[in-house]
C-alpha cells in the first residue's frame, strides 16, 4: 500500500517530462512553453513530476531543475530513473545518481526508480546489488522512495516484487 509508506498525497495526475514541446529537434526542449505548462500544472494541483536520464536526449532533467526555480521545487515531488542499460559495474549506481542530482539541482530525489525493468536489464543490476544500493541511499536521505518502472511480462514482475520486499512503488508501462 503506497499510501502507508509516504507522508504526502500524490495528485491524481502527474506531469511527465518525456514528451515536452520542442523547438527544432526532439531533444531541443522549448523551455518557455514547457515551463509554462509545468507551472500551470503545479499551480492547479499536480505534485508528482516524472523524468528520466534519457528523456529529450538527456536534457529533461536539466530543464526540470531550471523550471522548478521560484519556489516550485518546494511544491512537488520529483521522480527520476536509473538508466539500467548504462549500468556495467556497481560504481555506476553512484556515478549516474550523482550526475542526476547535479542535473536536477537537488540534493535528494523524492522518488527514484530502477528504469525499464525487463528481461535484458533486470538481472545485471540485480546482481550488482541495486536493491542494497537503494536501501543505502534511502537510509542516507538521498532517496525518499524506491521504485521501478516495469516494461516486461508478469513472471518477471513477480520475480522483481519477490526479490526486494522494500519497494515503495512502481510504474507499469500501459
Amino acid at each position: 500500500d503506497f499510501g502507508r509508506r509516504i507522508d504526502w498525497k500524490p495528485s491524481a495526475l502527474g506531469f511527465g517530462c518525456m514528451r515536452l514541446p520542442t523547438a527544432g529537434g526532439p531533444d531541443d526542449i522549448d523551455e518557455a512553453a514547457a515551463t509554462e505548462m509545468l507551472r500551470c500544472a503545479v499551480d492547479n494541483g499536480v505534485n508528482y513530476l516524472d523524468t528520466a536520464w534519457p528523456y529529450h536526449g538527456g536534457n529533461s532533467e536539466q530543464w526540470l531543475g531550471r523550471a522548478l526555480a521560484g519556489g516550485y521545487r518546494d511544491r512537488v515531488k520529483i521522480a527520476t530513473k536509473m538508466p539500467t542499460w548504462e549500468i556495467k559495474q556497481a560504481a555506476d549506481f553512484d556515478r549516474f545518481f550523482d550526475r542526476q542530482l547535479e542535473r536536477l539541482g537537488v540534493d535528494r530525489i523524492d522518488c527514484y526508480l530502477v528504469h525499464n525493468v525487463q528481461d535484458a536489464f533486470w538481472p545485471p543490476v540485480r546482481d550488482l546489488g541495486v536493491c542494497d544500493w537503494l536501501v543505502k541511499q534511502r537510509d542516507r536521505g538521498r532517496i525518499g522512495h524506491a521504485g521501478f518502472s516495469f516494461h516486461g511480462q508478469l513472471p518477471l514482475f513477480c520475480e522483481v516484487i519477490d526479490f526486494f520486499g522494500e519497494w515503495d512503488f512502481c510504474q507499469v508501462q500501459y
